[in-house]
């Protein structure tokens, strides 16, 4: 366009980039991550933390579970 000058900086677009804010993980003990987790989770205990994860990692496989523990439910 004629009418608008060429930008003269690196910064082409007019937005800003907001920080991305996360949460703080929870601080757990043995005994209250086992009342929190349900079937499909396990507890990972090492000496420095205890992590919660899903059993299966892949969603196509948590998938696949789901849908065998359903048909033995049945």
């Amino acid at each position: 366009n004629v009418l608008k000058g060429k930008q003269l900086t690196n910064i082409r677009t007019t937005s800003k980039d907001e920080a991305v804010r996360l949460t703080p993980p929870i601080k757990m003990t043995l005994e209250k991550a086992l009342s929190y987790i349900e079937d499909d989770e396990l507890v990972e205990i090492t000496p420095k933390s205890i992590r919660l994860r899903k059993r299966h990692l892949d969603p196509n496989d948590r998938k696949r579970a789901e849908k065998t523990k359903e048909a033995l439910a049945s």
